[in-house]
């Protein structure tokens, strides 16, 4: 299992600030809750790492 295996799996994802003052990303699916807490600084890290992906994503080909 990786990056690339698909799944079939439904899952709902909200961000958002804390009142702790972090960033929560908080994932619900299938009887299954994860919260993940960052600071507003990793958070940005994060966010750089998703525009980095979207990037690699549009210059991949797809199969057909």
């Amino acid at each position: 299992m990786g990056i690339n295996t698909e799944r079939d799996i439904e899952a709902n994802l909200q961000i958002g600030p804390t009142e702790l003052g972090m960033v929560r990303l908080f994932i619900e699916g299938e009887g299954i809750e994860i919260p993940m807490d960052f600071s507003p600084d990793e958070a940005d890290e994060i966010a750089e790492e998703i525009r980095a992906a979207a990037r690699a994503a549009r210059a991949v080909k797809p199969r057909k």
